[in-house]
């Protein structure tokens, strides 16, 4: 079968070739022939180009004086009327000159600079005859094959009250940038969803959207209906977390779940149950999930990193996420990759802890469980001044861009300062959708540099010691990496510890962390001499006792 051709050029006086090469390079990836013509392409030349190779698809650009365009295209539409053949025409310019060729009912495709790359994917590859919803897929997997090697966009949007957040949702939707809203409640609704009786009015709306009842969830769910049809998920409840799993199955369709698996506990106070207790129940609600086919995402290495944990540390727990899901029967599995964390590593040693997670986690994969890579920013490395912030979104995201992610989990870039509104998550979307389109195809490769190499292989080997010293710690439990007590021992023993873990008698850890070389690092804080995960838990061994 021949491939169908795919032809480009600036027409008339027009030198500016870099959008119409940008659309040819996408449609050869599609699968397309291509035919560039390049810069300032006479019309007659075009129509001689037009008999010899006969394209299924003419993509024209021209991006000077609006008013110059219209004879342009007036003798393009003339002379196309001598053709044995109707191709289809696609044009881009800039805004004033695209609104010139939305008056011609010919163009069945029009760039204007603002569409969204996705809505070109979806025009050559055929969607767009699809009814709106499957136009963009109805779930993760349909989703993000459909758009792969550019990222689905995720961005967590909830604010006080539910007016606000559903004509929010709306606008959103309808500025077409994300593809996940990731619903945020407050913590009342979280934590007290199903014994409001608890609820502490004063703090209704702190953190996110007070949702009181099923039927708020259901119209937020109905207000992202428009535009390019975001899908939705919500995070996980703190208490009661199977009724409030069910129920967001029900009511929004949840996407994917974030269930972590050490904390929303008594660690960090989002939750009163022991740990012993969460950490069996995350492991029942992550099954509950995989028996019902729905993606999960572990986001546990972060959690430890931004209680200042040493780098090793989100490592290990990286693989402990992966191989707890793989255990418990999850098929699609989210691994998240939070960048900048701990606050204060340098941008390359940075880049090294992910590649170390990234390796381990990934030789779990097989034909039954699929990973998606999903990355984001991390909020330490936002500045409360909102224009540096809006660099470093920038700058953070061309990092992420590296390691070919499924998913980019935008941070707002206001969030150092105040929660994203509607207008902010658009912004900050579209900032970040800017640094993806110029770098998804590129071949930069700063996991070659020798530096990065040695840290990731450095982190690797020493998570290995970490992983294997459980396992054998622990050799009478059949499967100690899933063991519910076994996890729980390793918390309280200090084997996984974070420096943010307030100590007693119950959680017996010693760790204590610097940066170094722009590294997180474990010390011992007698000698002040860095360690390693061997001397680290040697010591541990003493403490508990043997």
């Amino acid at each position: 079968m021949n491939k169908k051709v795919v032809m480009g050029a600036s027409i008339g006086n027009c030198v500016h070739v870099a959008g119409v090469a940008h659309f040819i390079s996408i449609a050869e990836r599609e699968g397309y022939e291509p035919v560039f013509l390049g810069p300032a392409v006479a019309v007659d030349v075009l129509f001689d180009n037009i008999r010899k190779y006969r394209p299924d698809i003419i993509g024209i650009s021209y991006r000077l004086t609006p008013a110059n365009v219209t004879s342009l295209l007036d003798e393009i539409f003339q002379k196309a009327k001598g053709l044995d053949y109707q191709p289809v025409w696609l044009f881009g310019g800039t805004k004033p000159v695209a609104a010139i060729a939305k008056k011609y009912r010919d163009f069945a495709f029009i760039s204007d600079g603002f569409d969204d790359i996705n809505d070109l994917l979806r025009f050559l590859r055929g969607d767009l005859q699809k009814n709106e919803m499957e136009n963009y897929g109805n779930n993760l997997r349909e989703r993000a094959a459909m758009t792969y090697p550019y990222p689905l966009i995720r961005h967590h949007y909830g604010v006080p009250t539910m007016e606000a957040t559903e004509k929010g949702i709306k606008k959103i939707a309808k500025a077409k940038v994300i593809d996940v809203v990731s619903l945020g409640p407050d913590q009342n609704a979280q934590q007290f969803f199903f014994n409001q009786a608890n609820m502490q009015k004063q703090f209704d709306g702190a953190g996110g959207v007070p949702i009181r009842t099923a039927e708020d969830l259901i119209r937020l769910k109905k207000a992202s209906a428009c535009g390019n049809f975001p899908l939705m998920r919500c995070y996980s409840g703190t208490e009661d977390v199977f009724q409030y799993a069910d129920m967001l199955v029900d009511t929004i369709d949840n996407a994917w779940a974030v269930v972590p698996l050490f904390w929303y506990n008594e660690l960090d106070g989002r939750g009163t149950r022991p740990v012993e207790v969460s950490i069996k129940e995350a492991q029942q609600l992550i099954s509950w999930h995989g028996q019902r086919n729905i993606p999960v995402e572990i986001n546990e290495p972060h959690h430890w990193s931004l209680r200042d944990a040493h780098d090793v540390m989100s490592v290990v727990t990286a693989y402990i996420s992966a191989y707890n899901a793989k255990k418990l029967g999850v098929a699609d599995y989210i691994a998240q990759y939070m960048f900048n964390i701990p606050s204060g590593l340098s941008f390359s040693m940075d880049f090294a802890r992910v590649l170390a997670m990234i390796e381990l986690v990934e030789t779990l994969e097989d034909s039954g469980f699929t990973i998606y890579r999903e990355t984001r920013t991390g909020l330490p490395l936002f500045s409360a001044d909102l224009s540096m912030a809006k660099g470093q979104l920038a700058a953070s995201t061309f990092m992420q861009m590296a390691v070919k992610p499924h998913i980019v989990h935008v941070v707002g870039y206001c969030e150092a300062d105040h929660e994203a509104g509607a207008g902010e998550v658009i912004e900050s979307c579209k900032i970040a959708r800017g640094i993806i389109k110029h770098t998804v195809t590129d071949s930069f490769s700063p996991e070659k540099d020798e530096r990065i190499l040695e840290r990731k292989n450095e982190l690797i080997n020493e998570a290995k010691y970490v992983l294997d010293f459980i396992q054998n710690k622990f050799s009478s439990y059949h499967d100690p990496l899933t063991d519910t007590d076994v996890l729980a021992e390793c918390v309280k023993g200090g084997y996984l510890d974070a420096v943010h873990i307030l100590k007693s008698d119950k959680f017996r850890g010693n760790l204590a962390t610097k940066l170094v070389e722009g590294k997180c690092l474990a010390y011992d804080k007698e000698t002040g001499k860095i360690i390693s995960e061997a001397q680290r838990l040697e010591k541990l061994v003493e403490l508990n006792g043997g």
